[in-house]
């Protein structure tokens, strides 16, 4: 009999590949746009990789913000990209963490990008 893998057992093998190629602050000065998302909330950070430090940290609960639902990752994308004008981080790399490019990371990804950040 074969066993199944879980969904999250699959997405962390999908995320470890991806992490394996997109790094940020290779040659340029682009920082590494990571999201996470659970059942009820969704997270946004800005990590430097080349000194293992996050930026910026924007997530739903501290935002006091019930639902997890597309609209509320427009609200955290949006306020991702306005911290991070304020920091004058303005190009990063986008690291879905093996989540499908679909729904709420469309949303989170589309608002930051339409409030100032360049992928």
């Amino acid at each position: 009999m074969v066993k199944k893998e879980s969904k999250n057992k699959k997405r962390i093998h999908r995320h470890n590949k991806i992490r394996s190629k997109i790094i940020g602050n290779k040659n340029e000065n682009k920082f590494r746009l990571v999201i996470f998302r659970s059942n009820r909330n969704i997270e946004a950070q800005i990590i430097d990789d080349k000194k293992n430090v996050t930026l910026v940290h924007v997530n739903s609960r501290n935002l006091k913000l019930k639902n997890n639902n597309i609209k509320v990752a427009e609200i955290v994308g949006k306020k991702i990209a306005e911290i991070c004008k304020t920091k004058n981080i303005s190009k990063v790399v986008f690291d879905r963490s093996g989540y499908i490019y679909h729904g709420k990371i469309k949303a989170l990804a589309d608002s930051a990008r339409n409030n100032g950040l360049i992928f």
